[in-house]
């Protein structure tokens, strides 16, 4: 990843030098530079239209070919643990025809990498994967170009093989990337665009391959933000608020500034104390005696629904099909539930952090953040100066989930860097990290839905709101259909603190809404769970994915409630389509749930690298037993009473379960997201397993052990 950069950069703790593409071209030295463009222009208008982002209208990336035949792939896709600086690595490898383990990695870099969006969504496989082929397909084809040259052979009769092109009628006759690379640098375009491999011609792609950030991470040789150290850096404490939404109304910092060798920020009501040691500067902002004039909203977890669909503006009708009445008319049996599902925190193992260091006009910040070239115009902004004068490094970051993608810890330390005129780090604390988060909006959903006499579902119209539109729309065989969605964007000023997206952002609580009421429906009409989603689906790939986890779980047909303790979900993320059935033990006594088997099926078109897309959907599993089971964010009148791991409680090992996992063979299919769409299926698989057990129904999220206990009274 960052390791060659950061070496570059700051070699035993000595000053880096700010360079630019020009500078960066000088200093490189000889090499191979082939141009490209990146994204198809179709997709580029798109995401520009979908994000409101000013993008560039000419977006061209660059790989390297250097002298010992290394490939430097530069990406603005940053690694948070998802895997890409592997499945990257393989894609260009392969379209290059050089070896996986001569393809180096440098991500997000912005002095160094074309700019780019963010890393979120699922979409760096989807959309920069296919654009970085094209681009390797190029250069080989460029290669080729100038080994006929040197050769004197017609490119008809060249090819390549791990690094080298040769003549097909005499492979002694032959010539290595390495040696057409030195000496030159040539910058060209081809005028026609050579085809990608065919799934059938494959060397690295679709074959698994470890992950080869795993060495460095578990040796600790890993670069993380927090582990960046420059002569002279101060390490900042900052005053905040006990309350989101208080007011400081008066601050005593006589006692704070007693301590040896602090330096004290004070520019209205940002205070901040700094200190070479990060434990004084905790230890003076201990001493300092603030007051705040905190609100009363009378908003708190327990009322805050009822705030909701109180605030919500008019409703978007984003799908429709039929008419509502007559799927009514024609229902044998009518359903209407609620659902509800609370905030959930992003909590990565690694908080936000920052350090900055001010030389002259220049910036450079190394952050952990999944947006570095947002985060660049961001500090420019801030420090009113060109943006080309601001580069953002972000090493390794120790998971994001979509909470790292606003950047407030970054403008804190080019702040403090300004003021005090020395590198700043910024590091949260725990309590800090849950205080200042995004968090992942509470959401309403209401259903009305109808099934006939034969099992087949007349009616559904759908209600959500907070939660979005994504994962929203029925893709089951519903002839009388409507969904609406409530709150633009995350709410807007609905919510009592900040808002954002959370892995699969909105599916998780729309899926858990959906599914509950398929089985909802299925347990009325006595029918199999399974049996009742594949007689309402026309979908090919679904259906496929919900036979493939039933073979291997060996699922027997059986109406719910079976005393059994399974579960059957289905959705779609990211392009991907997605199905598990698991297997619960409930203890009536105390409410708490163990899962004990999940089997996972996804069809996500080619999986550029399936061990990497394994870990990714056991993570998903992982991570999603948490938001069913347990997390929950706490608070009163902007207060967050959930600070630390001791309240908010996330998956443990002792959690996990028996985890299978199917990837559909779909080589020929465009690759599609794999970061996030098992994640959204786990609430729903839960629940309809807990009623399958026990008889009992939970309609809220998390449903921790007194919601089970209550449901179990109801029942």
């Amino acid at each position: 990843m960052n390791e060659e950069l950061l070496d570059l950069d700051f070699k035993d703790n000595q000053s880096e030098t700010l360079i630019d593409r020009r500078e960066f071209i000088k200093i490189a030295g000889t090499g191979i530079y082939i141009l490209f463009t990146l994204w198809d222009t179709s997709v580029f208008a798109q995401e520009r239209q979908r994000r409101g982002q000013n993008l560039p209208a000419d977006f061209n990336a660059f790989l390297k070919i250097g002298e010992d035949g290394k490939v430097t792939c530069f990406t603005g896709k940053i690694e948070m643990g998802q895997g890409i600086i592997t499945s990257l690595a393989q894609e260009l490898a392969d379209e290059l025809d050089v070896k996986f383990e001569n393809v180096k990695m440098v991500m997000g870099d912005t002095d160094l990498c074309p700019w780019d969006m963010g890393t979120f969504g699922s979409m760096s496989t989807r959309f920069f994967g296919p654009a970085l082929r094209a681009a390797g397909a190029e250069g080989r084809r460029v290669l080729i170009e100038l080994a006929s040259q040197q050769l004197k052979v017609p490119m008809k009769y060249l090819s390549t093989e791990n690094g080298i092109v040769f003549d097909t009628r005499n492979r002694k006759n032959k010539i290595s990337y390495a040696m057409l690379a030195k000496g030159k640098k040539i910058e060209r375009h081809l005028k026609e665009k050579p085809e990608v491999k065919k799934p059938s011609e494959f060397k690295i792609i679709g074959k698994p391959e470890n992950r080869r950030d795993a060495y460095e991470k578990v040796t600790g040789k890993a670069k993380y933000t927090g582990d960046i150290q420059l002569p002279g850096m101060l390490y900042a404490k900052i005053l905040r608020s006990p309350v989101h939404g208080a007011k400081l109304v008066d601050v005593d910092l006589s006692e704070a500034k007693k301590v040896d060798g602090i330096q004290v920020i004070h520019e209205g009501d940002f205070i901040a104390l700094l200190h070479k040691y990060p434990d004084v500067a905790e230890i003076a902002l201990s001493k300092v005696k603030a007051k705040f004039d905190k609100p009363k909203t009378g908003i708190n977890d327990k009322n805050i629904f009822d705030h909701l669909l109180k605030s919500a503006s008019n409703g978007e009708v984003v799908a429709k099909a039929g008419d509502l009445k007559k799927g009514e008319g024609e229902a044998e049996n009518i359903f209407e539930e609620t659902y509800l599902d609370g905030y959930k925190a992003h909590s990565p193992m690694e908080p936000h952090t920052a350090v900055a260091k001010i030389e002259g006009d220049k910036v450079t910040v190394w952050a952990s953040t999944q947006t570095p070239f947002p985060a660049k115009d961001e500090v420019a902004k801030e420090l009113s100066i060109p943006s080309k004068n601001v580069r953002i490094i972000p090493p390794f970051l120790g998971g994001g989930f979509g909470g790292k993608s606003r950047n407030n810890q970054i403008i804190e330390a080019v702040r403090l860097a300004k003021l005090t005129g020395k590198p700043v780090q910024v590091a949260w604390t725990r309590e800090e990290e849950f205080y200042n988060d995004s968090f992942r909006p509470a959401a309403i959903v209401k259903i009305k839905s109808g099934i006939n006499g034969k099992g087949k579902i007349t009616l559904w119209d759908y209600h959500v709101y907070y939660a979005g539109e994504r994962g929203a729309p029925v893709f089951y065989d519903i002839p009388n259909n409507s969904t609406t969605v409530y709150g633009s964007g995350w709410g807007g000023n609905a919510h009592p603190f900040a808002t954002g997206a959370w892995r699969a952002p909105g599916n998780n609580t729309n899926t858990f809404a959906r599914e509950s009421q398929i089985d909802i429906m299925a347990a009325k009409a006595k029918i199999d769970p399974l049996e009742f989603r594949l007689r309402n689906l026309n979908d090919k790939k679904m259906i496929n994915v919900l036979k493939a986890a039933a073979e291997k779980f060996g699922w027997k047909p059986a109406a719910a409630p079976s005393g059994r303790g399974f579960g059957i979900a289905c959705g779609t993320d990211a392009g991907t389509t997605v199905a598990a059935i698991a297997e619960v033990k409930v203890n009536k006594q105390t409410g708490d749930v163990q899962v004990k088997r999940v089997v996972c099926a996804q069809d996500m078109g080619l999986a550029v690298n399936p061990e990497g897309a394994t870990i990714q959907m056991e993570g998903c599993i992982t991570m999603g037993l948490g938001y069913a089971l347990k997390e929950d964010i706490h608070f009163r009148d902007g207060e967050i009473l959930d600070l630390n791991f001791d309240t908010y409680e996330i998956p443990r090992f002792s959690w996990l379960p028996k985890i299978e996992t199917i990837i559909i063979d779909n080589k020929n299919a465009p690759p599609q997201g794999g970061g996030e769409p098992a994640i959204i299926l786990m609430g729903a698989v839960v629940a309809n397993a807990i009623f399958d057990a026990t008889g009992a129904r939970l309609f809220q999220l998390p449903m921790n052990p007194e919601r089970v206990k209550q449901a179990l009274n109801k029942n």
